[in-house]
């Protein structure tokens, strides 16, 4: 059962449970010496032992509870009974079969970065296993084997294609230096860097270029899963498939990442990017829509990134995402705003290298020309390609500086299809949020093409050829994120009512019967991939899919 605690009440709990655990032992760690007597509180008692190569790695002090118990929402608290820090793959495969072999099984959850919303990376009463250890045990030992580029000749192409190996602990933005460094660069991004491939490989993988390239999901050639019964398997879509297209999406419900084979194309090195305003919203939807079309795209090199903003009654139009607008514009724009409520904001980008140079401002200028936003109110940039895709790392340092980055984050995520987005837009943000008006964060609308997902992967998206990335990026303080969070009740009711058929990205449900109804006609094939692949349902406990 979810748990929500007001600051001073969680502090409460963390010193309750520090108190228990000191009167079991100061140490920071229990040793095993071959006994179920030395399990930590919470444990089976009937669990097998533990190999004594985890003696120093499962950590059940007051410091690591309190670390696993939270993540990025930083709204619910869920402590599990100890945190592993493994060296080395073969801990993690040895946590899982000790697990998997036991009487009374215990859940783990595999946490990379924590960048969940709703403990969806929690392990209540089991144990967490910090991905991120093995990244550190590798940079300290100064391997980069962890991330390898390599190529291979494509006989139907008659050219190299390229890909890279790297763990699934490993975070994208070290993906993007490594394979940067070499000329090359996967294609699909999140639009934050700080975050595990094995993590975003779990959900989908979504930024303002899959349109054009899909989700990260979609350009994966082979992974390495530890499933839920300790077993490590290499998947791909001619070797253990079921299990590599269920990973892809899954949730983390049917297997750890611990590498995965992603494609690459040669890197460009400069970015134009560009913001221009819209006061209509159809305008503003019907010019996404052309410019993500095919036929658009085909008429010249076509734009490599599309998302969607809203300004609303902010004070500044810039936000931690990127700092864009000059600031001598800045109060023309917030007029704009006050005039109308809501100001849309598109923003897009292509991207070049040297060769490209003296073509890219017409090939722009051929794609943007004729759209429906406000004369005037168009805004250039031009960046390196690693700025661009790292843009939001800026606002976080700032943010963090001034201690703005670790409070709650009551975010929604939704897809809409596109045949219902100007319901939305008059049920939702011209009147719950403008209504409500306590918008301190960013509100992102966008579309994708439902043709660049694989239907056979787990990630359930809607039915429609196009649909629309909506994502409320709130941030609230300890005491208030309540009032975010019964707004974003409101809209999902609002659009139950009118009957919308929203999925929801990143989701968060309570029943069985809502985790049936968001994975739709996926879910028996879901159930039986879970019997198959982690038949004791151990793994990812935090979603609450199956338990």
């Amino acid at each position: 059962m979810e748990e929500r605690y007001p600051i001073s009440t969680y502090f409460i709990i963390v010193s309750i449970i520090s108190g228990v655990i000191s009167a079991v032992g100061k140490s920071k760690s229990y040793s095993y010496s071959g006994s179920a007597n030395f399990l930590p509180p919470g444990l089976p008692k009937s669990l097998p032992p533990l190999p004594n190569l985890l003696a120093d790695m499962l950590n059940s002090d007051s410091d690591s509870i309190h670390f696993a118990s939270s993540d990025f929402g930083n709204i619910v608290r869920h402590a599990p009974v100890a945190v592993l820090r493994p060296s080395s793959l073969n801990d993690v495969i040895s946590l899982v079969k000790s697990s998997y072999g036991s009487s009374t099984p215990f859940t783990i959850a595999a946490r990379g970065c924590g960048h969940s919303i709703r403990g969806q990376a929690m392990a209540h009463g089991g144990v967490v296993v910090e991905m991120l250890s093995l990244r550190e045990h590798a940079m300290n030992n100064n391997n980069r084997g962890r991330t390898v580029v390599s190529s291979v000749y494509d006989s139907h192409t008659q050219k190299n294609r390229h890909y890279v190996d790297v763990g699934g602990d490993t975070l994208w933005i070290d993906v993007l230096h490594e394979t940067t460094e070499q000329g090359l660069t996967p294609v699909s991004w999140t639009d934050y860097l700080y975050l595990t491939v094995g993590g975003t490989l779990s959900n989908a993988g979504i930024s303002g270029q899959t349109f054009r390239t899909g989700p990260q999901i979609s350009n994966v050639q082979e992974l390495d899963v530890v499933t839920g019964t300790g077993e490590l398997l290499t998947c791909s879509p001619s070797n253990n498939s079921e299990l590599f297209y269920a990973v892809l999406g899954g949730l983390g419900q049917f297997g750890i990442i611990t590498r995965a084979r992603i494609a690459l194309e040669p890197a460009p090195t400069r970015v134009k990017w560009i913001r221009m305003l819209y006061k209509d919203f159809g305008d503003f939807t019907r010019d996404q829509e052309r410019l993500i079309s095919d036929n658009r795209r085909k008429q010249s090199k076509g734009l490599n990134y599309l998302e969607g903003i809203l300004l609303v009654n902010q004070g500044s139009p810039d936000n931690w995402r990127s700092s864009f607008f000059p600031p001598s514009e800045h109060a023309r724009i917030l007029g704009l705003v006050k005039k109308h409520g809501i100001i849309y904001c598109l923003e897009v980008a292509m991207y070049y290298d040297d060769h490209y140079h003296d073509y890219v401002d017409k090939d722009l200028e051929d794609l943007l020309g004729g759209l429906g936003d406000i004369p005037g109110f168009r805004f250039t940039k031009d960046v390196s390609y690693v700025d661009f895709l790292n843009r939001v790392r800026p606002g976080e340092i700032q943010l963090q500086s001034q201690g703005l980055w670790d409070v709650p984050h009551p975010w929604l995520n939704l897809f809409v299809p596109r045949s219902r987005i100007s319901d939305f837009n008059d049920g939702v943000f011209k009147n719950i949020v403008l209504r409500n008006n306590i918008t301190t964060g960013i509100i992102l609308v966008y579309p994708m093409n439902r043709n660049k997902w694989d239907d056979r992967m787990s990630a359930a998206i809607p039915d429609e050829e196009v649909f629309y990335t909506v994502g409320f990026l709130q941030a609230s303080g300890f005491h208030d994120w309540q009032e975010f969070d019964q707004q974003n009740r409101q809209i999902i009711q609002f659009c139950e009512e009118a009957g919308i058929s929203i999925k929801q990205y990143l989701p968060h449900y309570r029943t069985r019967e809502d985790w049936a109804k968001h994975f739709g006609v996926k879910w028996c094939n879901l159930c039986q991939q879970k019997t198959q692949f982690d038949p004791k349902k151990i793994l990812s406990p935090g979603q609450m899919i199956f338990s």
